[in-house]
């Protein structure tokens, strides 16, 4: 089913999936500065795909135009020096499900570099989309997205889990970014 999707943010991370959505059949529109609050309002789905640190701010923004609607987070609780900001206790999802107590937020597409997030797959091999979210039918959706685009799907579960699906992207970032394997790498859940 054919979807309406906003996304705020339009780097590479969202401009691999504004891509990969468009291809899936979605109608995929950015949010720009200054409208996000209608953009959001038109969409069905919101995907959060801004930095880390500008998350509150852009919830904020956003307030009510996320009420009822499913809400992506693919973005990673890193300090600018790439390390992890938050954990164990909590992770970014879950503090912006906080912060938009009436959204159904879903964790997804944070432990794979932009580069693959358009087609799901490095150097042939079909990389893992893990999907975490509280919300059954929020959850569903972004699992159907994920094989859309040629991702493996697997359902993580509750939100809580996104306390695991942050560090894992963390550590993607080490191994691409810090020792020196490059941009070409990803997980593979086998199952």
């Amino acid at each position: 089913m054919s979807q309406k999707i906003a996304i705020l943010g339009s780097g590479k991370v969202g401009s691999a999936l504004h891509s990969a959505l468009s291809r899936a059949g979605h109608e995929v529109r950015y949010a720009k500065r200054g409208q996000v609050v209608p953009t959001a309002s038109w969409a069905d789905v919101i995907i959060f795909a801004v930095p880390f640190k500008a998350v509150p701010e852009v919830a904020r923004e956003l307030g009510t135009a996320a009420d009822g609607k499913t809400v992506v987070d693919v973005t990673n609780s890193l300090t600018p020096d790439f390390q992890l900001a938050i954990g164990f206790t909590t992770s970014g999802a879950e503090e912006l499900q906080k912060a938009l107590p009436r959204a159904h937020v879903v964790k997804a597409f944070n432990t794979v570099f932009a580069e693959h997030m358009s087609t799901g797959k490095v150097k042939g091999q079909v990389l893992t989309a893990f999907v975490a979210s509280d919300n059954e039918a929020a959850r569903k959706t972004v699992l159907d997205w994920a094989k859309a685009i040629g991702f493996d799907a697997v359902d993580t579960g509750p939100l809580k889990n996104a306390r695991y699906l942050e560090p894992l992207a963390f550590l993607n970032v080490q191994l691409g970014w810090v020792l020196d394997h490059g941009p070409d790498v990803g997980f593979k859940f086998i199952h």
